[in-house]
């Protein structure tokens, strides 16, 4: 049994996010939980003792949050509804990342699926504010997924690695079990500047092979190319729709994703994401 967490904050790119992880996932037994969180804008806790105005406005902000649960809920049931599915959801006043954290904690959570971007959906941004914090917070593997992206089965998945990371079963298996259940090829990119691998990366490529015995993959080795750029070209020429990668501090992902603000990264995303803590 999985257990997928899907925020929500009623725009179109998280709807759109939320159908395509109840695709994905058709096939298992999975529980959903959907979640909204809210924290009024002019809420104050010093001063709640005060202000029945306050109580009022976070009543109706509540009743907004269960009421728009509750017409996802029914959406899913009459549109998705699958046997092995069950849906539950969660309204909470709280920030969104600390509820994530705790919810991926107290419920066992497998993967967190989510839209790039929220209800703002600014154009030219790769990432909305909380999903750059989602990434870069929660100990569990989150896939995000583009606006307006339809769904399609991962059948050729991408997988940049620089061969520094000591692959764990934590960092690979969930890779390896997308990739079984749709029978995709995995296409380990490796982007180098001309220089042999070292022992280290030796190693770390031969226990990488080992993961992916099972499974349809080919190993590409890119010679003398921007990062960003190279999975950027790989990505268009070979019709990929799953990028995946390790999200380890201090290594390429890191100064793809991270190194400025994210306006300014000269990455292109139009297909789903999915980053897996290092730890």
């Amino acid at each position: 049994m999985k257990r997928i967490l899907l925020p929500t904050d009623f725009s179109n790119n998280a709807m759109n996010a939320i159908t395509y992880a109840l695709q994905l996932f058709k096939e298992e037994e999975c529980t959903f939980y959907i979640l909204n969180t809210y924290t009024p804008m002019v809420y104050q806790m010093e001063y709640m003792q005060a202000s029945t105005a306050q109580f009022e406005l976070l009543d109706i902000v509540q009743k907004s949050s269960l009421n728009g649960l509750s017409a996802i809920k029914e959406e899913i049931q009459k549109t998705y509804f699958n046997a092995k599915h069950t849906i539950e959801t969660i309204s909470t006043f709280n920030t969104l990342i600390s509820e994530i954290k705790d919810l991926v904690k107290s419920k066992n959570i497998d993967m967190v699926v989510m839209g790039t971007q929220g209800a703002s959906d600014v154009k030219g941004v790769l990432f909305g504010s909380n999903t750059v914090h989602v990434i870069n917070s929660v100990k569990s593997p989150v896939l995000a997924i583009p606006s307006g992206f339809s769904f399609e089965g991962p059948h050729e998945v991408l997988f940049p690695s620089d061969y520094e990371v000591n692959f764990q079963d934590s960092q690979i298996l969930p890779l390896v079990d997308l990739a079984s259940n749709y029978h995709s090829r995995v296409h380990i990119l490796h982007v180098n500047y001309g220089e042999a691998l070292s022992e280290k990366q030796q190693t770390n490529k031969a226990k990488l092979e080992g993961y992916f015995k099972n499974i349809a993959h080919l190993f590409h080795d890119i010679k003398n190319k921007n990062i960003d750029g190279a999975i950027n070209e790989f990505q268009r020429k070979s019709r990929v729709n799953l990028l995946v990668m390790i999200n380890n501090k201090h290594s390429f992902f890191e100064n793809i994703f991270f190194k400025s603000t994210i306006k300014q990264i000269g990455f292109q995303l139009d297909i789903p994401f999915l980053v897996i803590p290092s730890k």
